[in-house]
């Protein structure tokens, strides 16, 4: 089943980019476009899309107060927002309000492609009438193949956080073969000193595997494997 996108964007370079990975992302459809909030309000009631891919710095109605206004007349529509606001209170309200995920401009394809894979395991599961066990429940809520591809270790060593060590646990788990924090750091769109830093505690608290690449001229390369956790169901 086909999931319909309307793509809320007032830069046209930005629409274009967020078109062209739509369309390399297998399952999704853009059924329309809109540049100001108000305008999409207007294709939401019209059109009815699955799925909203909403920024925030708009003219007319920003993205946050276009999500409110959604909400306060009862429709639920899913959203994710993708937009340059990276002020904590913003992406606080965007969630709040319903938003499924947040990306924050700029980032890669593959951030791209796991916001949209992430809501449509979330869209398949809940979707449909009956009942759900608690275990499918724990694996929608977290938006992962498998629930224990999460890392929960409280607390982060100063200058790490949540979020960035959720997307580097979230990308190393995509991967079968050992990656290097480079590949990690441009998967991702992070410095490289800044991946390296999340792989060597993920290395310590038991959660990646190094391995050692000989040979060659120059250091020897650390690559790293996600290890996934076994536990026992009760």
């Amino acid at each position: 089943m086909t999931t319909s996108i309307l793509l809320i964007e007032d830069d046209p370079m930005v629409q274009e980019v967020n078109k062209q990975f739509i369309e390399r992302i297998e399952g999704f459809q853009i059924i329309g476009v809109a540049s100001t909030g108000e305008e999409g309000l207007k294709l939401v009631k019209e059109m009815k899309p699955d799925l909203i891919l909403l920024d925030v710095y708009m003219p007319e109605r920003n993205g946050l107060d276009m999500l409110k206004a959604l909400r306060s007349s009862g429709n639920h529509v899913d959203v994710i927002a993708i937009t340059a606001a990276n002020d904590r209170e913003t992406i606080r309200k965007m969630l709040h309000h319903g938003a499924r995920d947040y990306l924050i401009k700029p980032f890669k394809f593959e951030r791209f492609q796991q916001a949209l894979k992430d809501y449509k395991i979330y869209n398949d599961q809940l979707s449909g009438e009956g009942t759900i066990s608690q275990s499918e429940l724990d694996f929608v809520k977290n938006s992962r193949s498998n629930r224990n591809d999460r890392v929960m270790e409280p607390p982060l060593p100063k200058g790490l956080n949540r979020q960035t060590l959720e997307q580097i646990t979230s990308f190393l788990s995509q991967h079968t073969e050992p990656i290097t924090a480079e590949e990690t750091a441009d998967g991702i769109g992070l410095a490289r000193v800044t991946a390296r830093r999340y792989l060597e505690f993920l290395q310590k608290s038991g959660h990646v595997k190094l391995e050692i690449q000989y040979g060659g001229v120059g250091r020897p390369l650390n690559r790293y494997l996600f290890v996934k956790k076994n536990t026992t169901e009760i």
